[in-house]
């Protein structure tokens, strides 16, 4: 390579964890000519995990970005090339001719062997170096998160035509269907003809990489895992209670203190009486994994779909800790931050359909889980206590278990001692 010549350093999509195949490009935060340094993030991808932050390996300039937002690029590709600060100006030597890509896992080598790869959705842009692929960053951007973004390509939609209706003058989902259905384009009509609006009878939305991922989980769960699922209905007037007294505690000052605080320490509880809840099973080897730490999954709703992040060694967190815990990964995941680890190695599961005014449901078991507790709506119902009848708070429970690790009498156990601390929060303090 000569003096006047400069080899662009190119930055190839990473496997972000558990040996994905592919990503979406969900942002770019840089443009072309934009200068970056080390370790700075370039882009956003979503993949069926998560959305997850990508930092560039080297300095210098933008020079082209190989792929637009909305497109999948398999693990490997080249997604932006830099040129070393000092050499912009200086004409780029062809890179030379690259072998069959293989995927390749964590880091920039090869892979061993080729694996199969689902179809990209978008062709790649083609690749024009000097010309930017996608907008230069300072450009005047309509203010929408990245899977409103996404929603509005899938749809055909100019965001910039879009009013905003967000709190903080953003486009939202609502908007960009809106102005979809207002877009949809009707038949010029003839001399002879009449101008009749076509009705739309249904809107078709492309699932998200989340919710494929989800619906394959919990198709294979469903039919996997022979479900059993049991319901207490319970008084929890005295947890309500410690859930306003807390509130008040500076211990938990700056966290969200709830019911569902306590019915995750009522079972954690249950796992430390009965720990062969706190298992998988092992197909291959037909065996039970009993499993020492409680990676506690709570199920979280997100705008990119259901996610279940999970509370690392959730058994050796006080409550104070364990609220700031909880509080941090629901807000995370819901902002669309959660990581590949946060989601990976659960345990044990909590959801709570009562925030949506549901009384109990049959969870399904997240994949590899021996166990899945629902939390019902909370509210006052007519109960008889201390001989008379009187409005009560009332909660319906639900465990759902998988019944090869499982058997009827553990999953009862295990329902009712959640119950007993959640009807008597007091028992988490007489039984250690």
């Amino acid at each position: 390579m000569t003096d006047t010549m400069v080899r662009y350093q190119e930055f190839r999509l990473p496997d972000v964890g558990e040996g994905l195949q592919d990503a979406e490009i969900a942002r770019w935060h840089v443009g072309v000519g934009d200068t970056v340094t080390d370790g700075q993030v370039v882009c956003e991808i979503e993949t069926a995990k998560a959305m997850v932050e990508l930092p560039v390996p080297f300095a210098g300039v933008v020079r082209e970005l190989r792929f637009p937002e909305g497109t999948t690029v398999d693990v490997g590709e080249v997604i932006i090339t830099v040129a070393p600060p000092e050499a912009v100006g200086a004409p780029a030597e062809p890179p030379a001719a690259e072998p069959a890509r293989q995927p390749v896992l964590v880091g920039y080598g090869a892979a061993a062997a080729p694996t199969s790869r689902r179809p990209r959705r978008q062709a790649p842009a083609p690749a024009v170096p000097a010309a930017p692929a996608v907008p230069v960053r300072g450009t005047e951007r309509a203010m929408a998160k990245p899977p409103v973004r996404k929603l509005a390509r899938d749809l055909g939609v100019d965001l910039g035509r879009v009013r905003p209706s967000g709190r903080h003058g953003d486009i939202t989902r609502e908007d960009v269907r809106t102005a979809a259905a207002e877009a949809v384009p009707v038949p010029v009509p003839t001399e002879s003809q009449e101008q009749v609006p076509v009705p739309v009878h249904e809107t078709r939305i492309p699932a998200s990489a989340v919710r494929k991922a989800t619906a394959r989980a919990m198709t294979e769960s469903a039919f996997g895992a022979p479900h059993v699922t049991e319901f207490v209905t319970v008084d929890v007037t005295r947890t309500m209670k410690l859930v306003e007294r807390l509130r008040k505690d500076p211990e938990f000052a700056g966290v969200r203190v709830s019911p569902l605080l306590l019915a995750v320490r009522a079972l954690l509880f249950a796992v430390r009486r009965h720990p062969e809840i706190n298992a998988s099973w092992d197909e291959e080897r037909q065996e039970i994994v009993l499993k020492h730490r409680v990676n506690l999954g709570i199920a979280a709703a997100t705008p990119r779909g259901l996610l279940v992040p999970n509370i690392k060694d959730a058994q050796s967190l006080s409550l104070p800790r364990l609220a700031a815990a909880l509080d941090g990964l629901v807000t995370t995941a819901r902002e669309g931050r959660t990581t590949p680890a946060d989601l990976g190695g659960g345990t044990l599961t909590v959801t709570n359909i009562g925030v949506f005014g549901i009384d109990t449901g049959t969870p399904i078991l997240n994949p590899g889980e021996a166990a899945i507790l629902a939390l019902g709506a909370i509210g006052p119902r007519p109960w008889v206590h201390r001989g008379e009848v009187v409005p009560r708070q009332v909660t319906t429970l639900a465990l759902s278990f998988d019944h090869r690790l499982v058997d009827g009498e553990l999953g009862s156990r295990v329902l009712a001692d959640v119950a007993a601390v959640l009807h008597d929060p007091r028992r988490l303090a007489t039984h250690g």
